[in-house]
């Protein structure tokens, strides 16, 4: 009379006991299933910095030739009393240099920051290289936005890159006084920041007081502009590309770590669960020989 008054119950026990090793198994396998995907990302991210820390040394090489370029702009315009030369009101047109590219941390975020605090003091219309500092721009500048650029970046630019931008400005940009470049300065190879270089217009050129002890006629101070124009253009684009592979290069290393840091957690959950899977499964083989 006890024994089939038992049974009941020690069927139920064995059912929630294989229902619980059902269980762990499946949390193994989800275990197993996010294991590999970590692993997989793991080879990704290792790959692209890899990829990343080949393309900096070509990066840094095109960026020490283009900074020979913008030490001979900056030094022509070094003497040129742009305050005297400039109305009290300009007109100012901001060019925003970066690119279309993503993974590569704040590089992008660092340019939105910029322009949004230089329109902030000193409104002006926009221009912008690159389509995601224009998504982010968009959502609070889009009015500002006069004509962007994309494409640019994928490989070093090149001087006939930022002479196409420069004579697009030219020709779309509007009226303006002076062009205010925000792109990344490359400091090393860690570290990056959002600086502005300015370009002023051949209007202003021809009546800054500097310019005004030579002779010169419209159109080689019309083409001069344009020229110290594309030369800032260039030099911020090839910094700022330097700056973005260094950047993508940090990313993928701290991605690489953390996925690093997730495998080892990951694994230690499935040795824990596969051995209490196995403890269980022994502790069942006992319990049923002695009851034999």
């Amino acid at each position: 009379m006890f024994t089939r008054t038992a049974r009941p119950a020690v069927a139920l026990a064995r059912a929630a006991q294989q229902q619980q090793q059902q269980q762990g198994m499946a949390t193994l396998r989800e275990l197993e299933q996010r294991l590999k995907s970590v692993r997989n990302i793991e080879k990704i991210t290792k790959s692209m910095k890899v990829v990343a820390s080949t393309k900096l040394t070509r990066a840094e090489k095109a960026m020490r030739e283009a900074k020979k370029y913008g030490a001979a702009n900056n030094e022509l315009f070094k003497h040129v009393p742009i305050e005297e030369a400039e109305p009290k009101e300009p007109k100012i047109l901001y060019l925003a240099v970066s690119s279309d590219g993503g993974l590569c941390g704040g590089i992008h975020s660092s340019i939105s920051r910029a322009i949004k605090k230089e329109v902030a003091s000193t409104p002006g219309r926009l221009a912008i290289i690159g389509d995601k500092p224009k998504a982010q721009l968009s959502r609070s500048l889009a009015k500002d936005i006069g004509i962007s650029f994309n494409g640019v970046g994928k490989d070093v630019p090149t001087f006939g890159e930022a002479s196409a931008i420069a004579d697009e400005i030219m020709k779309k940009g509007g009226e303006w006084d002076e062009v205010r470049i925000v792109s990344n300065a490359y400091i090393s190879a860690l570290s990056y920041e959002a600086h502005t270089t300015a370009v002023i217009s051949a209007e202003a050129l021809r009546e800054a007081a500097g310019f005004q002890q030579y002779e010169m006629e419209e159109d080689v101070s019309k083409d001069l502009a344009e020229f110290a124009l594309a030369n800032a253009i260039y030099t911020a684009l090839v910094e700022g590309h330097a700056a973005e592979i260094s950047a993508r290069r940090t990313a993928m290393e701290n991605a690489s770590n953390n996925a690093l840091d997730m495998i080892g957690s990951l694994q230690l959950q499935y040795n824990r669960g596969r051995q209490a899977v196995i403890t269980n499964e022994l502790i069942d083989i006992i319990t049923g020989a002695s009851a034999l």
